[in-house]
């Protein structure tokens, strides 16, 4: 495909597409605007096809990492860009390109801004093609190459009550993941990331190539229904992606605590039961459970068609339950593991992995 010379338009469309495909996490729609068009503001910023650039081209993947609800979080603009060079000087190298970790609506656009401060092309390979709670499971499979050494970057929090945080770590994947999310903790709930520098040949092998475009087409087709107002948006959704709407209905009640760097917790819509851990993991009705992470599980306000993360969701609002089989979603290969799932059924007490990997045999859980 041909490169892609983003607008403001472009930026729109990608934060309520990758909304969408955030399934309850990848950050707000609001900073991925505000973050994002200071990018545009200041230069110009391309989206690359992976097909067009050298299979050695070094790509640095950019996120942020946190709490969407904690209310004390900051990241400067400045840190996207700074946390980038922290990575390359800690590790001695020299980015070829920017990817983002996952979908959302803030993540869809990571790496917009980081490519116009530092003149780094940003390069549609994601490491997912959908949000996922944990950072190994946007590490696109790392974690299965032996001794194989991890460094990443964090940086947030504000100086003026004490939090302010820079730190660059190397060591085993999962360690240094887990000390990236405890910097989140100690700046108040949220850091920008740069990590785990790959190959092209790597990303296009064990990433979701295509991801960004996919959440762009996305949100323009939930434009060019706007003007029929919320049920002609999720028709939309839903034909875009080949989904359906499971539940449209009062939320019941929404159980939120954040803990650990997370957001973790139960949203009721009508007789529809839906658990998250940042992302949606789970949707039942009756007991029966309908659909499990990866599979795509959204929430939008049902009487104007926005998406709807799981910090956002209130209880009263009348909201629609979106579910998107995971075959139809550009998947990477962290949600491709059914180890990494193991964290993931401990923070929401229900069983998954024997819904998604039906002959897998975990001896950790």
């Amino acid at each position: 495909m041909a490169k892609l010379n983003l607008t403001m338009e472009h930026l729109e469309a990608a934060v309520l597409g990758g909304c969408v495909l955030g399934g309850g996490g990848g950050g707000s729609m609001e900073k991925g605007m505000r973050t994002a068009k200071l990018g545009l503001e200041l230069a110009p910023v391309t989206l690359v096809d992976p097909e067009d650039m050298d299979e050695d081209a070094v790509l640095v993947n950019v996120s942020n990492v946190g709490a969407p609800s904690a209310t004390e979080a900051w990241v400067d603009p400045m840190d996207n860009g700074r946390v980038v060079t922290v990575l390359c000087e800690k590790m001695g190298i020299k980015a070829d390109g920017i990817i983002t970790n996952e979908a959302g609506g803030s993540a869809s656009v990571n790496g917009w801004l980081q490519s116009a401060l530092l003149g780094i092309p940003l390069v549609d390979a994601p490491c997912n093609g959908r949000a996922h709670p944990t950072g190994v499971m946007g590490s696109m499979g790392l974690h299965r190459i032996p001794d194989y050494y991890s460094y990443q970057a964090a940086v947030g929090g504000r100086r003026e009550n004490g939090r302010r945080i820079e730190m660059a770590a190397g060591g085993s994947l999962g360690s240094v993941a887990r000390l990236v999310r405890e910097t989140a903790v100690e700046a108040a709930g949220l850091v920008a990331v740069a990590r785990n520098p790959v190959t092209l040949a790597y990303a296009k092998e064990n990433g979701a190539c295509g991801a960004v475009r996919q959440a762009i087409e996305l949100g323009q087709a939930m434009i060019a229904a706007k003007q029929g107002g919320a049920d002609a948006v999720l028709r939309a959704v839903c034909d875009f992606l080949g989904g359906s709407i499971i539940a449209k209905a009062k939320v019941e009640q929404v159980d939120l605590k954040c803990s650990g760097g997370f957001d973790t917790g139960v949203v009721k819509v009508g007789d529809v039961e839906l658990t998250f851990w940042n992302e949606y993991m789970t949707a039942e009705k009756n007991g029966e459970r309908l659909a499990t992470f990866p599979d795509l599980i959204m929430t939008f306000d049902a009487e104007t068609g926005i998406p709807v993360t799981s910090a956002e969701v209130k209880e009263g609002m009348t909201a629609a339950v979106l579910v998107v089989d995971r075959t139809k979603i550009k998947l990477g290969a962290g949600m491709k593991d059914p180890e990494l799932f193991v964290p993931c059924e401990k923070a929401v007490e229900k069983e998954m992995i024997s819904y998604v990997f039906p002959e897998a045999d975990c001896n950790s859980r």
